[in-house]
């Protein structure tokens, strides 16, 4: 399975004909993580995590293409009729032929004075999107996602996540709020870290495509 990542927490899955893409939101390629899928599954309904606007164009202009996501997210997208899907935590189903569980439910707590929305992960043939949550699944994940940086998070945080989850491979994602500089920073304790639990951390620029 190839894995490309965009600009911040947008990834593009393939194998084969099979294509996935996850969260394009405003600050990723929507357009060219979008072209050609048939499935886009959303983990919650931020802006850095779905481009309303472009994902609603993308499907107009392809009948096949499917939007999974929490139900806030179908909601914002309930003129597609039945291109949208409501996704509950828990749940399982087929996405671009590939085989996709819900996890989690809940986005992290941002500040105790903003209310909590919904946020779902999706474990995809092994590969875990955990979307804004550092709850770790109660299931074997072969390659994590790890969100490296957020309002809602810090160092010590993203590391105990990554050390729990114990993924033999970990790459990066929700990283375009840091400097390169801090990219950098973060990411020598995060691989440090890793290490002896037997987690190998490789970082993945904007477009590059990796195996996984």
């Amino acid at each position: 399975m190839q894995l490309t990542k965009f600009t911040h927490a947008c990834v593009r899955l393939e194998d084969g004909g099979r294509r996935l893409t996850i969260d394009p939101g405003v600050f990723s390629e929507v357009d060219e993580a979008v072209e050609g899928v048939d499935a886009v599954l959303i983990t919650h309904e931020h802006v850095d995590h779905i481009d309303v606007d472009r994902v609603r164009a993308a499907a107009h202009g392809n009948s096949r293409l499917r939007v999974w996501g929490p139900a806030s997210v179908a909601a914002a997208l309930d003129d597609l009729g039945d291109q949208v899907v409501a996704v509950p935590p828990g749940d399982t189903f087929q996405a671009g032929g590939f085989d996709v569980r819900s996890l989690g439910g809940q986005h992290a707590v941002i500040h105790p004075s903003i209310p909590v929305i919904a946020n779902n992960g999706y474990l995809i043939e092994g590969v875990f999107h955990p979307g804004d949550s550092l709850v770790v699944p109660p299931v074997e994940i072969d390659t994590l996602l790890l969100p490296l940086h957020a309002p809602w998070s810090n160092v010590a945080q993203v590391i105990d996540f990554a050390v729990s989850v114990r993924a033999p491979k970990v790459h990066p994602i929700h990283d375009s709020l840091l400097t390169s500089s801090g990219v950098s920073l973060v990411e020598s304790h995060v691989a440090r870290m890793c290490r002896p639990f037997g987690s190998e951390y490789e970082r993945v620029e904007p477009k590059q495509t990796v195996t996984v």
